[in-house]
C-alpha cells in the first residue's frame, strides 16, 4: 500500500442526475458521499481537494467513464486463447483496455467513440479526467467488472446509505469504485491496457 493514502473515492459519471462520489478511508470506513450537479469538473475537484486537505498524496481517485475518446480506430483485437494481440482487417471501437475485459468476460464495456461521436456522459468523464489530472493516484475503473471479480470474495467494505436515494445504483457503483480503488493500491488488482496510449482500467484482483 502507498502509506500516505487516507482516502479512497469512487466517482460514478453520468449527466442525467449529476456525478455521485462516495470516499472510504484506508481502514475501509466511510468517509463522506454525495451529488455534484452543476460545473461539475470544477466543483468536483473543490471537493476532492477539501477531502483531502488540499494534499493530493493522501487521496486516490476512481472514476468510472473513459479518460479519453479515441483518437483512431482500433486496427487490433486480444486472443484470450493466444494471451496475444492480433492485427485485424477492420476499423473498431473501443480501447484496448476495454477489449482486454472483453476478452476475458469480465464486463462488457460501452465502446470508447471519438470525440465528435461521444455520448454526453462520455464527454463529461473526458473533462473530469482533464479537470484533475495533476492528481498522482487518479485512476479509470469499471464498477460492472469488480461486481463480477468480487462476487465469490468476501471483501468487506462500510456502506452508508446517505444521498443513495436520488439514485441507487449511481451510488453503489461509486461505493464499488472507491473500494476498487483500496484493492488496487493495496496491491490486490491489476491494471489492464494501455498499450494503445488511451488508459488503462485498474481492477480489485489479478486476472486470471
Amino acid at each position: 500500500m502507498i502509506k500516505k493514502i487516507e482516502k479512497f473515492v469512487g466517482v460514478d459519471v453520468q449527466t442525467v442526475r449529476g456525478c455521485c462520489y462516495y470516499v472510504i478511508d484506508n481502514y475501509k470506513k466511510y468517509v463522506d458521499s454525495g451529488w455534484v450537479k452543476e460545473n461539475i469538473p470544477e466543483t468536483l475537484r473543490k471537493i476532492l481537494l477539501k477531502i483531502s486537505n488540499n494534499s493530493f498524496e493522501k487521496i486516490a481517485i476512481g472514476i468510472d467513464a473513459p479518460r479519453m475518446p479515441l483518437k483512431k480506430f482500433r486496427k487490433r483485437n486480444f486472443s484470450k486463447e493466444k494471451n496475444q494481440w492480433e492485427l485485424t482487417k477492420d476499423k473498431k471501437l473501443g480501447r484496448e483496455c476495454e477489449v482486454i475485459i472483453k476478452s476475458f468476460n469480465i464486463g462488457n464495456p460501452q465502446w470508447t467513440q471519438t470525440f465528435k461521436n461521444s455520448p454526453d456522459w462520455m464527454r463529461l468523464g473526458y473533462s473530469i479526467f482533464e479537470e484533475l489530472n495533476d492528481f498522482p493516484y487518479l485512476y479509470e475503473v469499471f464498477p460492472s467488472a469488480s461486481y463480477k471479480m468480487l462476487e465469490n470474495d468476501e471483501l468487506k467494505f462500510e456502506l452508508c446509505l446517505k444521498n443513495f436515494s436520488n439514485g441507487i445504483k449511481d451510488m453503489l457503483d461509486a461505493s464499488v469504485a472507491a473500494i476498487t480503488v483500496y484493492e488496487f493500491i493495496n496491491g490486490r488488482g491489476c491494471e489492464v491496457g494501455g498499450e494503445d496510449n488511451l488508459g488503462t482500467i485498474i481492477l480489485p484482483r489479478e486476472i486470471s
